[in-house]
């Protein structure tokens, strides 16, 4: 049967400005780093897409060699968009990204124009689709010209194939230098992507957090649960279906040290004091200033996302509460 989205889709989610531009995203965004690779369950996928879309969720975060095998998310979002969603493009904000190791060579990988331009062709050919709406630099690279990667960047959006472009896993200072030659392109640069959750905080400390305010930029942060380990997932051990079980590629058995646990335990009392899941909380927490536009959250099951937009009622927290966090994620 025929996808038909949710007609009160858009009554419960919030939406925030990115930054001093004119596009808006949704405070909760769905990532397709895990779950959507040639050998996860194309209907699981599908039922990601359409939950997430149904509670107004409109952003999808990707990236070229997001699988495995690399450039299988993009292909099985491609799918769901041809079969189910092709409807709702306009309504669907698509995101994609560049920058680390995608086919053998020198030409596939890091920052050069060659590299950027051709990898965007063949995610659009994945996707199927004529344009995404912001495509990223994955990461800085050393070894090519700044201005290169940035001229790339502006002369995508030019040819039309990005609406906006961003940058991710910048630090402050660079993505300050990257910022004025997007500026003096004209090139609308409006977003960082980075890493940032209780448990990783490398974002106060690299002054991006600081620099992306103060540039009026926006901020949307990759595994705002550490990879899952602030949900309720461990608190007992290692479950036999868990993602460090499955795989340990990405969340390794020895992430979770005694030091961890206590810091996650002690954290998911906090969470249980305020009436809300440890996961709610932690998302909560990379909000809470206003600074950050968007979370992006991944998902195994359609459950997991809707557990998640708990965090659209307000809830603010105390001075004490915030400290209290702090205090559990302090060097013992």
């Amino acid at each position: 049967m025929e996808y038909t989205a949710d007609a009160a889709r858009y009554q419960a989610m919030r939406y925030a400005r990115c930054g001093q531009s004119g596009l808006k995203l949704p405070l909760v965004s769905l990532g397709f780093w895990h779950g959507f690779g040639a050998d996860d369950d194309f209907s699981n996928a599908r039922a990601l897409c359409f939950t997430a879309f149904d509670y107004g969720i409109t952003h999808f975060d990707l990236a070229n060699n997001y699988g495995p095998p690399y450039g299988a998310a993009e292909a099985t979002l491609g799918r769901i968009l041809r079969e189910e969603l092709r409807a709702y493009r306009d309504e669907l904000l698509l995101s994609t990204k560049a920058g680390y190791d995608m086919w053998p060579g020198p030409y596939g990988d890091h920052g050069s124009r060659k590299y950027l331009i051709a990898s965007l062709d063949q995610s659009l050919c994945r996707l199927g689709v004529d344009y995404v709406d912001i495509f990223y630099h994955h990461r800085p690279d050393p070894d090519t010209p700044l201005e290169e990667t940035m001229l790339a960047l502006s002369d995508i959006v030019r040819q039309g194939k990005a609406l906006y472009i961003g940058l991710s896993n910048y630090d402050g200072e660079t993505m300050l230098r990257a910022a004025a030659i997007l500026d003096a392109l004209r090139c609308p640069f409006i977003i960082n992507q980075c890493r940032y959750s209780i448990l990783d905080r490398r974002v106060e400390q690299n002054g991006l957090k600081r620099a992306a305010q103060t540039a009026g930029k926006g901020v949307i942060a990759f595994s705002p649960l550490a990879q899952g380990l602030l949900t309720d997932k461990y608190l007992h051990g290692v479950p036999a279906d868990s993602r460090m079980a499955r795989d340990g590629r990405y969340l390794k058995p020895a992430s979770l040290t005694p030091e961890t646990l206590r810091r996650i335990l002690a954290l998911n009392d906090l969470a249980l004091s305020r009436g809300e899941t440890l996961a709610q909380m932690a998302l909560r927490w990379v909000l809470r200033d206003g600074v950050v536009t968007s979370v992006l959250i991944g998902a195994s099951k359609p459950l997991q996302i809707k557990e998640n937009l708990g965090i659209l009622t307000e809830k603010p927290f105390s001075a004490q509460e915030l400290a209290a966090i702090d205090g559990c994620c302090a060097e013992a």
